[in-house]
């Protein structure tokens, strides 16, 4: 089972690996700049490579990157969209020093234009961005639907496929919480989701799990995360999640309201609920 958490990336990226050693995640995710966008520092080969060497030389593989939560290229304004596709092509330049990774995104938000407009702004920056040549995978994650945010449906995620010259080089990436919050009912017919996901945009799609619990009743479209069996979805439905046939073997990455210690407390639970279940 791959396992992890979202880890600080405070002190660098050897010291974020140490730490997710230190909690035994055998995934994680981490962000490659702040969070909050802005300019990248210089890239430094030296960490990135002994990064890299790490990875290889560990359980912790394949891992996840986050884009920023500021990144929108789908806006109707088109400085904030090529702002949002310079901070992709910086990430993922950063990412070759360390490939067969991920790279996930919140596809954006519409901000007043119209769903199919936005859409097509999502799969023209990918068109742009996106290489045969380039070794990490772009993930959409899939969202709640509050307000404008794109990605709410499966439907809609499959319009943004449609649209993309290199679909084998783009993924999904399903977050528990999100899927919850937009209507989606992973407690009591997780195999149905599972199924009209696999029908809309077909299974094979699908590469990373956000294991998330939600504070908010299913249909919500709040994007509210709670901690591990502390909300509204609970944690048999959440080891369901992680032992369905169709997901066990995808990377797994807690996204709850904690620090790496809590993280590493979740993850221990989890792996010991799963292990008494058995």
């Amino acid at each position: 089972m791959k396992l992890g958490a979202h880890v600080s990336s405070s002190g660098g990226l050897v010291a974020m690996f140490e730490k997710a050693q230190k909690i035994n995640c055998n995934t994680m995710q981490f962000f490659i700049r702040n969070p909050r966008g802005g300019k990248a520092k210089a890239i430094d080969e030296s960490e990135l490579t002994e990064f890299g060497r790490r990875l290889c030389e560990s359980e912790c593989f394949p891992v996840v990157v986050h884009a920023p939560y500021t990144m929108n290229i789908c806006s109707p304004k088109e400085n904030v969209r090529f702002f949002g596709l310079e901070m992709m092509r910086e990430d993922l330049q950063r990412m070759a020093y360390f490939p067969g990774n991920f790279y996930n995104f919140h596809p954006g938000c519409a901000v007043g234009q119209p769903a199919e407009q936005a859409m097509d702004f999502i799969a023209d920056g990918l068109n742009d961005i996106i290489r045969p040549e380039m070794q990490s995978m772009v993930l959409l994650e899939t969202m709640a639907g509050k307000g404008s945010e794109i990605g709410g449906t499966f439907e809609q995620l499959a319009e943004v496929f449609h649209r993309l010259k290199l679909p084998e080089k783009v993924g999904v990436c399903l977050d528990t919480c999100h899927v919850w919050d937009g209507g989606y009912d992973i407690v009591r017919d997780l195999d149905g989701v599972l199924h009209l996901f696999d029908k809309v945009l077909g299974l094979e799609k699908l590469k990373v799990v956000h294991l998330n619990d939600s504070l908010n009743p299913c249909g919500s479209k709040k994007d509210r995360h709670a901690g591990i069996g502390k909300g509204q979805i609970g944690l048999k439905a959440l080891c369901r999640v992680l032992t369905h046939p169709f997901l066990k073997d995808l990377p797994f990455v807690l996204e709850t309201p904690t620090d790496d210690a809590g993280h590493g407390k979740e993850i221990k639970m989890l792996r010991e609920t799963i292990f008494a279940e058995k």
